[in-house]
């Protein structure tokens, strides 16, 4: 019989330790694995494994190379296989600003069939002080909180992989009101992934999750992409149309878009790049336009039997006759967004009539200052 494994991420220290000792106690025999990363730009990683009891085991493991990758590949699996023996659930206590996708993804391999089962991935979150680091805009290695040399991540950019990828989410910390505020904004940036109190976690010891489809969760072809919402002081915008946009009209409006808002994400359609789906993400004012790989539509049929159900499903809801799943959905959240505006916005950017009955062909020679950044990943 394999042993449950739950990934417990979050940027908020306190919380995420609250949520580790919640667990051990609630699990007798449950162990929990944390390595701490703060020495590792110095190729150094302190593993330090602890039980309800208290901590039985410290080391200091050194890396050939300072990164997460590495520290799981080489310590934390082989740890997490040791311990399962013994332990009736393995917690992994993941360091600040990990990212619980890639730890997941390699926990859920050949190596550990068998003897390891990821059941769930909770992300805790300081109530308190959540609302606000979404909003920030620092790079972790400026607050001291890199995951590897070199990483120039963004605290809000870790932050919202962490709780969009998440099968739960936990509150801790803070008051009433910033509870409350924590569960708005959570309702706008993860509406379909529960919200636990820490007296009330969720069930742990289940079925084995399916990395592949938590990806597909989060993925820009699959993405389970919020809904237009509005409250009292949160705003959801979504913005959905069939007809390509002009690049050089598109980038221009893109600062004004990113600032407005607090997080904005999806898939997109260039006319200058017929073929490829592109996908934004946008958090505190940084924005990453990348990629994704091609449509559906641009593949020949031949090789739609390898196509995921879920990508399958996501390009039938967007069907069109002419454009086949090519689309434009973009989902802005932030405080009192002007829906009106922001449709005004990115509507002034499609190409006109005139211009989308000229056809791919003309497209192409459209100025693109997309180019440089597009082209420069993928040669990369």
């Amino acid at each position: 019989m394999s042993t449950p494994v739950v990934l417990v991420a979050g940027l908020h220290a306190s919380a995420r330790t609250a949520t580790v000792d919640r667990l051990l106690t609630e699990h007798p025999g449950s162990v929990a694995v944390h390595h701490d990363l703060c020495a590792v730009t110095l190729d150094r990683v302190r593993r330090v494994v602890r039980a309800g009891a208290g901590v039985l085991d410290v080391t200091d493991v050194r890396l050939a190379h300072g990164c997460v990758t590495c520290t799981v590949r080489e310590d934390m699996l082989p740890q997490l296989v040791r311990l399962a023996a013994t332990a009736s659930l393995l917690i992994v206590d993941l360091w600040d600003s990990v990212e619980p996708r890639s730890v997941a993804e390699a926990i859920d391999c050949d190596e550990a069939g068998g003897i390891l089962r990821l059941t769930s991935v909770l992300t805790a979150l300081d109530a308190e002080r959540m609302p606000v680091d979404i909003t920030r805009g620092d790079r972790l290695s400026e607050i001291g909180k890199p995951a590897a040399r070199g990483d120039r991540r963004y605290l809000a950019e870790v932050l919202a992989r962490q709780l969009e990828y998440a099968t739960g989410l936990v509150l801790h910390g803070g008051d009433e009101e910033d509870a409350d505020l924590s569960r708005g904004v959570l309702g706008h940036l993860a509406p379909f992934t529960p919200i636990h109190e820490l007296t009330a976690l969720p069930h742990l010891t289940g079925a084995a999750l399916c990395t592949a489809e938590l990806a597909e969760r989060v993925d820009p072809a699959t993405a389970q992409l919020p809904c237009d919402a509005q409250d009292d002081e949160i705003t959801t915008v979504v913005w959905h149309h069939v007809r390509p946009l002009h690049p050089a009209r598109l980038f221009e409006a893109v600062d004004e878009l990113v600032t407005s808002s607090v997080r904005s994400r999806g898939r997109f359609w260039l006319a200058t790049r017929h073929e490829q789906l592109l996908a934004w993400d946008a958090v505190a004012g940084v924005v990453s336009v990348e990629d994704a790989g091609p449509w559906l539509t641009a593949l020949p049929e031949s090789a739609w039997d390898g196509i995921s159900p879920a990508r399958r499903v996501a390009a039938t809801l967007d069907w069109h006759p002419v454009s086949g799943d090519r689309v434009q959905h973009l989902v802005f959240t932030g405080p009192d967004l002007d829906r009106e505006h922001i449709h005004g916005l990115l509507d002034a950017c499609l190409l006109t009539r005139e211009e989308e009955q000229a056809g791919p062909g003309a497209w192409a020679d459209y100025d693109d200052p997309f180019a440089p950044i597009l082209d420069l990943k993928e040669i990369a």
